[in-house]
């Protein structure tokens, strides 16, 4: 027979056991397992591999006016494990795999991916002095244009400091003559564990036309 003192502490016991502990919204750090899975992942260069690193990516529509934002991507240690074992092939193994990500401190990367359209491309109109007969003309936009767009990352509200960023110019490049700039690729670096709300918040402002925002659960990402 138990005493009620032990019954009072079975009782509460067991209803301790029924508690669920609170999940990290991210999944970070990656168990060895975990690499290994995203390391025969990224092997894949199928349908299979394509689809899930669609899942962490969103494309949006071509805007009435200003630039085109065309895709936010919010990448994970996950992710980028899968990413960086597709990129190599040949002798690359899973015992490569983890020694590779070991030696890297996890990190989270959002990625914008910027186009011009017909009201903001790779010219700009150059107003006429004021004052003088010239006519308006035209000049070429620089190539770091993508300096003129802000990005916020938050999560609960705060917003999260980037731990790199960096902008790299897309040029079109025909057989013959100069390459044209048609857009932008922005890339922000973030500690992974820095991470612990269940959504974030990725808002682009371009300079020219509508906002652009949209939300991630990095537990349903991996």
């Amino acid at each position: 027979m138990f005493s009620n003192s032990q019954r009072i502490f079975a009782l509460l016991f067991s209803s301790s056991l029924a508690v669920p502990f609170p999940l990290r919204a991210l999944e970070t750090p990656l168990s060895d397992t975990a690499v290994r899975e995203a390391y025969f992942l990224g092997q894949h260069h199928d349908e299979i591999y394509s689809d899930f690193l669609g899942r962490y990516g969103v494309a949006f529509p071509l805007p009435k006016t200003g630039p085109h934002v065309a895709s936010i991507s919010f990448l994970t240690p996950y992710a980028l494990t899968a990413m960086y074992s597709n990129q190599r092939a040949g002798t690359y193994s899973a015992q490569q795999a983890q020694i590779d990500h070991d030696r890297r401190p996890e990190i989270v990367r959002v990625v914008v991916q910027i186009w011009f359209t017909a009201s903001y491309g790779e010219y700009i109109v150059q107003p006429a002095d004021r004052g003088s007969y010239s006519s308006s003309g035209f000049t070429l936009r620089p190539r770091d244009f993508w300096r003129d767009f802000r990005v916020r990352v938050t999560q609960k509200d705060q917003l999260v400091i980037p731990a790199n960023a960096s902008g790299e110019p897309l040029l079109q490049c025909p057989d013959y003559g100069d390459c044209d700039l048609c857009g932008a690729t922005l890339t922000f670096e973030y500690s992974a564990s820095v991470f612990t709300a269940d959504t974030v918040t990725i808002l682009v402002t371009p300079p020219e036309g509508d906002p652009v925002s949209v939300d991630f659960d990095p537990a349903s990402l991996r």
